[in-house]
């Protein structure tokens, strides 16, 4: 139990210098308040039922590396984030950064399964990988559509650092598949690590 309380309030506590340090001078503040709010809502929802309801230390993990990532984009921007080596190694032509960032969101559907096998007692092995799953594609696609609302109905420049699609037509689409297919790798990292417990 020492274990997790410690890790859980060290994560905390790397998020909260984080969240300091990069709420200096943003990019756009608009937009940086626009992708930090989500971001403290789910920090302060673990918070909140910590006491109720613990994850375990890879759930754990696997959320704040989404948490921390939202965090620094969320003072760059998407396409404004250093990430020029990755892009200049592999040619892109693009900052691929939100894409790796949306890849993280997968790593949600690790602890979902185990909310539904602990508090729910859902023992049924198609319930614990699909509805994790359907959940995270539900997220990934409703947060793809509040991003381009958003962005039609904030002014200029906080639209476009908030959407930042770079140019690429496609690019709601293929973060949407990012989210998807790597829920299926979690989903199967999930049930590896709970058949080795």
């Amino acid at each position: 139990m020492k274990n997790k309380i410690n890790l859980f309030y060290i994560l905390v506590f790397i998020y909260i210098i984080e969240f300091i340090v990069l709420a200096i001078n943003p990019v756009d503040r608009i937009t940086w308040i626009a992708e930090n709010t989500p971001v403290v809502i789910i920090v302060w929802l673990l918070i909140a039922t910590y006491k109720k309801f613990k994850f375990s230390n890879l759930a754990y993990i696997f959320m704040f590396v989404f948490i921390y990532l939202h965090t620094i984009w969320g003072h760059y921007t998407f396409a404004n984030v250093p990430f020029w080596f990755i892009t200049d190694l592999f040619w892109f032509e693009r900052n691929h950064f939100d894409r790796i960032a949306h890849f993280t969101v997968w790593f949600y559907a690790y602890p979902f399964a185990e909310l539904l096998a602990r508090v729910y007692k859902i023992k049924y092995k198609f319930i614990l990988f699909f509805f994790p799953l359907f959940f995270i594609i539900s997220i990934a696609w409703i947060y793809e559509i509040i991003e381009w609302i958003y962005a039609d109905l904030a002014w200029g420049q906080s639209g476009i650092a908030f959407l930042w699609s770079q140019g690429d037509i496609w690019d709601a689409q293929k973060d949407m598949l990012a989210d998807s297919l790597w829920a299926l790798f979690s989903m199967g990292v999930y049930f590896a690590v709970r058949k080795r417990d």
